[in-house]
């Protein structure tokens, strides 16, 4: 009998992993992840959501088994997803999606990027001396390939989203045309409306953030899911299983994932790692959350101050904010410049000098933007549904599903956010600057 593992997880109980998932686990490049909160700085407000990218990927490597065995998948295809599974977050750079913006907009890079190196071996997650240390002179990418699994496949399951035929799959199947699209229920199963990633985020952030909206009906979802035409499927039977989940990931994006107190927390580290001094992102690679605050606390005045305040929870303050409900044309047209990077960095200044205080006591955010990096999933609802013999999208059957379309994850389109003692300043300097 091969060597295995029985890892006890607080979600989905046992979970066994043996072979090259076992070796896998164990790496440094795995166990990084220990070290990155899931939720970022959601701590903050919820105290209980200190669990980690670690644990998320066991938990997503479960379900994506789950998932094989209901849909019968060969064994080079179950390993295939199972090994993209325990590996889609190993990029995250620390306080998971947090960064992420800046991260983009400084180096260009998403932790989709990062994940695509670090498998390849092209990137290294340890200093050398550690990799010596440790005795680590293979890749993953060598490890995969030793188990007779392709990391180009592996990298392609992480990077694809389903592709955006995924629609017009819809659409041809519907018509009556052939649908040529071949295996995209592999990447369905990674990035797709119905995936392990979501199955499992859904559930364990509820579950550590005592919010009673991620629950999900996970073995409705896994006896309803088929392969049709090369494309995931749910039977019609499963549509309330689907709504609920569409459903919890609405309520979590706006009652967790953007709550107010969690934005403004996460936008100051933002702040911080902006204000630092030097390259702050070199080798982001092989950073933990832990050595990363380590590090702003030494690049500079500014970034000190700011991580010392979110070390004691003295966070800003709301100063100023427009509700989506409240737009019109006339006051859309400049909160769309603000969703430009460096267009919210001038304007951030503009209220900064106005209001005659420093630069990095003024946070604009202007969330659109983040959420369509973080989760590009969450306005898709459509889930394609089997009945019979035809396929159609869920929002041909789930009113619900429709309406969920243009339901928006958060209230306030802009939000301005500074020290609370500057609050009443600011105030009034961010109405004249940004619709001035």
């Amino acid at each position: 009998m091969p060597e295995f593992k029985v890892v006890h997880d607080s979600v989905h109980g046992s979970v066994r992993l043996e072979g090259v998932f076992l070796e896998l686990l164990e790496r440094p490049e795995m166990q990084r992840l220990h070290g990155i909160h899931q939720l970022g700085l959601a701590h903050l407000v919820f105290p209980g959501a200190n669990h980690t990218r670690l644990e998320h990927s066991l938990g997503t490597y479960f379900i994506a088994e789950k998932m094989a065995n209901a849909l019968s998948l060969p064994h080079d295809e179950k390993n295939s997803v199972m090994a993209a599974a325990l590996l889609h977050d190993i990029g995250h750079p620390p306080y998971s999606h947090t960064l992420e913006v800046v991260l983009n907009d400084r180096i260009g890079l998403t932790h989709v990027d990062l994940a695509k190196a670090i498998i390849l071996g092209e990137i290294s997650t340890l200093p050398t001396r550690t990799s010596k240390l440790l005795g680590i002179s293979n890749t993953i990418a060598d490890l995969l390939e030793k188990s007779g699994i392709s990391p180009e496949i592996v990298v392609d399951l992480i990077t694809s989203s389903s592709p955006s035929s995924l629609d017009q799959s819809q659409l041809n199947i519907e018509e009556g045309q052939t649908f040529f699209g071949g295996k995209n229920y592999l990447k369905q199963m990674i990035h797709g409306p119905i995936d392990a990633d979501q199955m499992d985020y859904l559930l364990r952030d509820a579950h550590y953030t005592g919010v009673a909206h991620g629950t999900i009906d996970l073995d409705r979802l896994l006896q309803t899911i088929g392969i049709f035409h090369g494309d995931l499927v749910v039977d019609k039977g499963g549509i309330v299983a689907v709504e609920g989940l569409l459903v919890a990931r609405a309520l979590m994006y706006t009652s967790v994932y953007f709550h107010k107190t969690v934005r403004i927390a996460e936008m100051m580290l933002c702040k911080a790692a902006e204000s630092a001094s030097g390259n702050i992102f070199e080798n982001i690679q092989i950073e933990t959350d832990c050595s990363f605050a380590t590090k702003l606390l030494k690049a500079g005045a500014e970034s000190k101050k700011i991580m010392t305040m979110l070390h004691y929870r003295r966070l800003y303050k709301k100063a100023f904010s427009v509700n989506i409900a409240d737009l019109d044309d006339t006051s859309l047209a400049p909160l769309l410049e603000l969703t430009d990077y460096y267009k919210r960095k001038e304007v951030e200044c503009k209220i900064a000098e106005r209001a005659h205080i420093k630069q990095s006591e003024v946070i604009v955010d202007v969330p659109e933007r983040e959420l369509l990096i973080s989760e590009p999933r969450i306005g898709k609802t459509e889930v394609p549904i089997l009945d019979g013999k035809r396929v159609r999208p869920l929002t041909r059957h789930s009113p619900l599903a429709k309406a969920l379309q243009t339901r928006s994850v958060h209230s306030w389109a802009v939000m301005v956010s500074t020290p609370e003692k500057y609050k009443e300043a600011v105030e009034k300097a961010a109405k004249k600057v940004i619709f001035s």
